[in-house]
């Protein structure tokens, strides 16, 4: 997002964390409400560009969503929507968006809230390698067909997949991004839940490749020597492969770190800080 966009995220996101402070907030509700709001959204393209459209003003936009929407959202979702179409938006599909991605920053506040959401952090990103490792469970997952059947069966097989296996927010997000993908890439969105898990802590996610897998000597090592560059907290994703040989590759966002665990770090460390 660009702009006037970026910063009515920045406003929802506010408002979101402002409104799930308080624990009576029933943060999966909301969550599954955003989501609905998010695929109506998607499905009807003049209801977003009216919701968006700059020369209306917000607070008649605002009366649009609760005509359209009262008796479907309680009234935490119903005022955080209302607030989102009262900003400005670079493009219609930035509200869009917006509104699915605080649906996933709060079901990973209804994870925050039980203690579990490293689970989820950490799921997300072996259930990405499962994916990455297997082209006919990718090609399952991803195959075009937007039909209800077709829907249901990639939602059915995720349960069997994760159903006991996984946090129940992680099924639900992934769930939701299979059924849903609106245009992105499997890879794309997962690395998306990701980095909203990551920064529900303010940490850096880093996707660390190694030979062998790593001691917890090492892990703290690795873990200290990124945090020093770049002054926060990091999540180590550990994934092994050893065509590395012996060395390891550090991956954030779209910065890549290549060097062996003994050596080079401190040398990164020095050369980014210079």
């Amino acid at each position: 997002m660009n702009g006037a966009s970026r910063e009515a995220l920045a406003s929802a996101r506010e408002r979101l964390d402002a409104l799930t402070d308080n624990t009576s907030v029933d943060a999966t509700k909301l969550a599954e409400e955003l989501a609905a709001v998010t695929t109506l959204l998607d499905r009807e393209v003049s209801l977003r560009r009216a919701l968006t459209d700059p020369a209306q003003s917000g607070e008649a936009k605002a009366e649009l969503v609760s005509r359209l929407l009262a008796s479907q959202l309680g009234g935490e979702s119903l005022d955080l929507v209302s607030g989102m179409v009262r900003s400005r938006w670079s493009r219609p599909r930035d509200l869009t968006d917006a509104v699915e991605s605080l649906a996933a920053s709060a079901d990973l506040i209804a994870a925050q809230r039980t203690g579990t959401l490293d689970d989820v952090e950490d799921e997300v990103f072996r259930f990405g390698r499962i994916v990455a490792s297997s082209p006919e469970l990718r090609a399952a997952l991803t195959a075009k067909g937007a039909h209800q059947g077709a829907t249901a069966a990639k939602a059915e097989l995720l349960r069997t997949l994760l159903g006991g296996r996984a946090n129940l927010v992680t099924e639900r997000l992934v769930v939701r991004l299979v059924t849903q993908p609106r245009g992105r890439s499997l890879e794309v969105g997962l690395e998306a839940l990701a980095k909203l898990a990551a920064d529900r802590r303010s940490r850096v996610v880093a996707t660390v490749t190694s030979a062998v897998p790593l001691t917890d000597q090492q892990k703290q090592r690795l873990g200290g020597g990124l945090a020093r560059m770049y002054g926060r907290a990091v999540h180590l994703n550990l994934d092994v492969d050893p065509t590395v040989l012996g060395g390891i590759t550090v991956r954030i966002g779209d910065e890549v770190i290549n060097g062996s665990i003994a050596d080079r770090l401190d040398e990164a460390a020095r050369r980014m800080a210079g």
